[in-house]
Formats: C-alpha cells, sequence, structure tokens
C-alpha cells in the first residue's frame, strides 16, 4: 500500500536538508539561498516495520509572482496527497506572517501534521515557541537536522504516527509493467490472464494508480503490478499526473524486474530513455518489450533495431523480446526471459569463482601504470543485489583508468551472464597491515645489532 510524507514551510527553513537526512540520501540540493528547490523531490525513508514516500517540497510564500506561485502550489498539492505532514520552522527566527499563513491553511485541509522547530544548535533569543503556543500548537519537536540533534525522535514519531496499511501481500515473483502512456501495458495484463481486469482506452493516462494482480504462467507463480505511463514533463504537470510517476517509482522499488513497454509504432524516444535510466538507478533488471509489433511492417521493425538510440551501449546491455499484447503473441518467451533474469539478478556469487576470473580478466588485459606505479588487484568478493555488486580490492583505487573500469565490467557482465541485470563494481583500496608498524627487536637482536654496529667501525678504522 501507497503512504508518504510531505516537509512543508516558508522558504530555507531547512527541508531539503531534513529531507537528505531521513532518506540518507543528498538528492535534495541544500544551500544558503531561498527557494532553491522549486519542484516535489521524493525518497524513501525505512523504518523498522514498514516502508514510506518522503517528499520535500519548495518553500510557501505569499507571492503572485509566477514562479514562486507555482512552487507552492506544487507543495500545497504534496500536503493533499500525503498521509502525514512534518510542518518545518526556523526555530533560531521569530514567527512571519508566511509561517501563519501555513498554520492555518493546513488546518483547513485537516490535515495530520507534526510541528518541527529546526536549526536549535543555533543560539538565538527567538520567542517562536511561546507564539506556537499562543496559535494553539502546544507541541513541537527541536531538531538541527545539519547535525542530526533528535532526527533519530522524529523518526520513531513518524513511524508511530503513520497509518497501518500492511496487507497480505500474495506469493510470486513481482513483476512491474512500465512504460510511456497508451504503449499497452493494461492490454498486455488483460490478455495475460484473460480478464478486462484494468480499463483500457486509446486515450493516454487511463491508468492513474499501480495495479497489482496475482497470476499463475507455466506453474510460476508472479505478481503483476501496472502502472501509470510517465509522461514528459510530469513534474509540472496536474497532481494526478505527478502521483501517477510517485506510484510508479513505488511499483519499481517493490519488484523483482521491470518489463519495459515500448510502442513499436512510436519506436523509442527521449521519454523512454529517460524512464529506462531512472529503472537503472533503482539497481532493477530490465526486460524491453516492443510491442504492437502486428501493426507495422518487418522493414520497420529492421529499422527500430537499427537507430541510434536502439544501437547503443545502453539499450544493448538489455534483454529484448518482439510481442503483441493485442494478439498474445510472444507472452511465453517473456516469462521464460523474465525467469531467467530474476534467478541471475538473485544469484550470490562465490568468492573464489569471481577471483579466478578477475586473474583471467588481468592475464588477457593488463591494467595500465598509474604514475609509474603498477595497478594490482588483490581480491573480489560478492557485495549484495539489486544492483548485482562486486567488491575490488586492489593498491589503488581512485587512479584506476575509467575505461579499464568498463573493461572489467564489461567482462564480468558477460561472463556471469548478467545481460539485463543491474551491474555495480565497487573499487576499494586493500590496506596494508604492516603499514605505520615496526618490528620490535628483541634482547638479543638489539645486543647482537650493537656488536655488529661496533665492529663495522672497527673495520673502518
Amino acid at each position: 500500500m501507497f503512504t508518504s510524507i510531505a516537509i512543508i514551510g516558508r522558504p530555507n527553513v531547512g527541508k531539503s536538508t531534513l529531507f537528505n537526512k531521513l532518506t540518507k540520501s543528498r538528492d535534495a540540493i541544500v544551500s544558503d539561498l531561498p527557494g532553491l528547490t522549486k519542484d516535489r523531490n521524493h525518497g524513501f525513508m525505512d523504518f523498522k516495520s514498514k516502508k514510506t514516500l518522503l517528499v520535500d517540497t519548495g518553500g510557501i510564500v505569499n507571492d503572485k509572482e509566477e514562479l514562486k506561485e507555482a512552487i507552492s502550489n506544487q507543495a500545497w498539492i504534496a500536503v493533499m496527497e500525503s498521509s502525514l505532514v512534518i510542518l518545518l520552522f526556523d526555530g533560531s527566527e521569530e514567527l512571519t506572517k508566511e509561517d501563519l499563513d501555513i498554520i492555518y491553511k493546513l488546518r483547513k485541509l485537516s490535515k495530520e501534521f507534526i510541528t518541527v522547530l529546526n536549526k536549535v544548535d543555533k543560539k538565538s533569543k527567538s520567542s517562536i515557541k511561546e507564539d506556537l503556543q499562543i496559535n494553539g500548537i502546544k507541541e513541537f519537536l527541536e531538531v538541527s537536522a545539519e547535525h542530526s540533534i533528535n532526527i533519530s525522535i522524529l523518526k520513531s514519531i513518524l513511524e508511530k504516527k503513520l497509518p497501518d496499511l500492511s496487507i497480505d501481500i500474495p506469493e510470486g515473483k513481482k513483476v512491474a509493467v512500465l512504460g510511456r502512456p497508451n504503449a499497452g501495458k493494461s492490454t498486455f495484463i488483460n490478455k495475460l490472464i484473460n480478464e478486462d481486469r484494468l480499463i483500457v482506452s486509446e486515450i493516454a493516462g487511463t491508468t492513474i494508480d499501480s495495479i497489482s494482480i496475482p497470476f499463475e504462467f507455466n506453474e510460476e507463480k508472479f505478481i503483476l503490478i501496472d502502472t501509470a505511463g510517465i509522461r514528459k514533463g510530469y513534474k509540472y504537470n496536474h497532481k494526478v499526473e505527478y502521483f501517477s510517476f510517485v506510484r510508479a517509482m513505488h511499483a519499481i522499488e517493490q519488484s523483482d524486474i521491470v518489463i519495459f513497454m515500448c510502442d513499436a509504432e512510436e519506436s523509442l524516444v527521449d521519454q523512454d530513455m529517460k524512464i529506462l535510466n531512472m529503472i537503472i538507478q533503482n539497481g532493477k533488471p530490465i526486460l524491453f518489450a516492443l510491442n504492437k509489433t502486428d501493426l507495422v511492417s518487418k522493414n520497420a521493425i529492421d529499422k527500430i533495431y537499427n537507430s541510434k538510440r536502439m544501437q547503443s551501449d545502453f539499450i544493448k546491455k538489455i534483454e529484448q523480446v518482439e510481442i503483441s499484447a493485442l494478439k498474445k503473441k510472444g507472452f511465453k518467451k517473456v516469462f521464460n526471459l523474465t525467469n531467467r533474469i530474476i534467478d541471475k539478478s538473485q544469484k550470490k556469487f562465490p568468492t573464489s569463482m569471481l577471483n579466478r576470473l578477475l586473474e583471467n580478466f588481468v592475464n588477457k588485459n593488463a591494467p595500465p601504470s598509474v604514475s609509474g606505479r603498477p595497478i594490482k588487484f588483490k581480491h573480489v568478493h560478492f557485495g549484495g543485489t539489486y544492483p548485482t555488486t562486486l567488491i575490488v580490492h586492489s593498491n589503488q583505487d581512485k587512479k584506476i583508468p575509467s575505461n579499464y573500469k568498463k573493461y572489467l565490467e564489461n567482462s564480468f557482465r558477460s561472463e556471469l551472464g548478467l545481460k539485463s541485470v543491474q551491474l555495480k563494481i565497487i573499487f576499494r583500496k586493500s590496506e596494508n597491515p604492516f603499514e605505520g608498524k615496526k618490528n620490535k627487536l628483541s634482547d638479543r637482536q638489539v645486543k647482537k645489532r650493537q656488536r655488529l654496529i661496533k665492529h663495522i667501525k672497527k673495520t673502518k678504522n
């Protein structure tokens, strides 16, 4: 189920700093300049028992200037779509008219909110606490987002306040279906389960939520997640479109694999590449499905495959399959590939096997010397899944040339059969266990050394 928390307040109260701290990321740009955040930014926040979406918003101001008004409207849309709101104030400054206007509007919307005073590390004589109590806010938490003061307390309060939306999720491999509007995602699912479960229309944007559907294919259990088509410019459009995008992001995070559906009549466009990049950044494996192939000629399909975008290294790393959702063509191949890719993406590779491969790669193509010093790879081990992560230890980490890193990545991807699976290689500098340590001589060795020095002096004389 979908829950989200919105952070709101006037400009420069520390919303982006708090967002970064709670999501343990650096996704939001932080600056002393007010009004830097213009669009809603989002990230996931982990609790012990649940996971929720956190939405960072631009500063709310009373200004009819077009851009500032648009930023404020975006913030209020986030409030209306959220389960809970963090109302953030600058605890080192006095309460302003803008602060009061935000409080009054929030009350009119009947939204539950938590009042947080930020920047408590700053020494000031602000009367903001007394002013808040006069205006009916008796409870508030004092934090410093920058210095992590009381952030753990805030997290525990948020966890208790969030509605319990946990449901029993049926067993099965989770498959999210993504693409631009009208690519045929809902038709694909309807034909697959032999039900008119999802509304299908030629009007793009009919699906506005993520819908989970359990089904079986060749005695394998799957959970299909249909998502709304992600439009170009979704950040600036109507709130329904924006949160359809957010739900699609949520679906990616929950899935074991993403089937990306492309309309063969329209070929691959910039927006498709952006969606694919978004999935890759989430570390999830991808299966590229070219849909509506029954509506185009063989020459047109060949033209798509020979296009500059399809010939890029970016796309060549992804398994591709041709389907017709309407005619139910290619379904068996889709799920055979889906099964194979999921199994590969969840596989843990043994250290001995990885080290043997690394040794072979280095023997075939030795790494160059950097500043007259040869690069020596010590060992490699498995680091995790989604993305499949390998950690390579060497005598140097930051000076390894990017083309050699790419060579190792391509070699591991090929040998491990990781087509369509995201691969991340982390290079770490091996620590010398003897660095900074000196051998301590025994008493006998010290006396022997002294005798040897005396002997050398005598022979010189």
